[in-house]
């Protein structure tokens, strides 16, 4: 029997067959020692054979079929393997705030990135823009956000689910097609994915009024059906964004105005550090290029090896 995952709670998961019938499912002990570095090898959205148990309403998992794409990231306390946050994804949404919660500038260039190296087109959703009014300094750090990604070539689209700026077209982006959502807790995924859909009534949490963070409600990747088409995968709120897989070489590539200004360096193999006529450098001093973007695209190279920069 084929089918697709829906839900994974670790080691159970939730298998939509052709029929549109749900059955939960486990894995074979040997997907476990196949040398998979993922902590999870079964993963939402991943196309699956199944058999049903024996006797039972269960199924054993026995097959997963080969991904168009997926979206990953290092594990927190497991360094040295990665999680597969979901696969077979259209697009994904980064949700971020600039208030309640500060949504991290690194943060998001780290989605972008990993986004960028697995071919799949990514949005972001400045969301909670109703916070931000007759607040100037949160309107000006909100325009400045824009543009850093718009000018990068990436939609912005600013976005409220309690005023419903931006929800139409929100839905219009998200039709026919299977969508993930991403960011911090606390940004408003799930409020944004219920007011998406009347049918959705996905658990939302408060933000801490002591810390301004949110809590997390949402535990384990989960794919809905949208009546109007599509799917969205809701994914738990997350801190961190570890970069894995990649090589230093690659880096500027997954940098969509760095890699515009890297054909006129000096050097073919110009990592933009310190060398001599590199037109990256160049471009971040004449503020082409954002120096938070710099920054971010330094702070990633340098997980894999130490440099040597007067920007760091």
């Amino acid at each position: 029997m084929k089918g697709q995952v829906y839900k994974s709670t670790g080691s159970w998961y939730d298998v939509k067959d052709i029929n549109g019938r749900f059955v939960t499912c486990r894995i074979r002990g040997k997907f476990r020692i196949k040398g998979i570095k993922t902590t999870n090898p079964v993963a939402v959205g991943d196309f699956v054979a199944f058999e049903l148990e024996k006797g039972k309403e269960t199924g054993v998992i026995t097959q997963i079929y080969p991904r168009k794409n997926y979206l990953l990231r290092r594990s927190i306390n497991l360094s040295k393997q990665y999680h597969i946050l979901a696969s077979n994804i259209d697009q994904v949404f980064v949700v971020a705030t600039i208030t309640q919660p500060e949504t991290l500038i690194g943060f998001i260039d780290r989605v972008l990135v990993t986004a960028e190296a697995y071919d799949i087109p990514a949005i972001i959703l400045i969301n909670k823009i109703d916070l931000l009014e007759n607040k100037p300094d949160l309107l000006k750090k909100k325009d400045e956000i824009k543009d850093i990604y718009s000018t990068a070539g990436y939609p912005v689209y600013e976005i409220s689910a309690m005023t419903n700026q931006n929800i139409d077209k929100l839905k219009d982006l998200m039709q026919g097609k299977t969508s993930m959502f991403t960011g911090h807790s606390g940004t408003g995924k799930s409020t944004l994915i219920n007011k998406v859909d009347k049918n959705m009534n996905l658990k939302t949490g408060k933000i801490s009024e002591v810390h301004l963070q949110g809590k997390h409600t949402t535990t384990f990747a989960e794919m809905f059906d949208l009546e109007f088409g599509g799917h969205i995968i809701d994914t738990p709120g997350i801190r961190g964004f570890g970069i894995i897989d990649m090589k230093t070489d690659e880096i500027d590539h997954y940098f969509p105005e760095i890699f515009k200004h890297k054909k006129d360096c000096k050097f073919n193999n110009c990592k933009h550090l310190n060398e001599p006529g590199c037109a990256v450098i160049s471009a971040v001093e004449t503020s082409k290029i954002p120096l938070s973007r710099y920054k971010s695209y330094l702070q990633i190279l340098d997980e894999i090896e130490d440099s040597d920069n007067p920007y760091r």
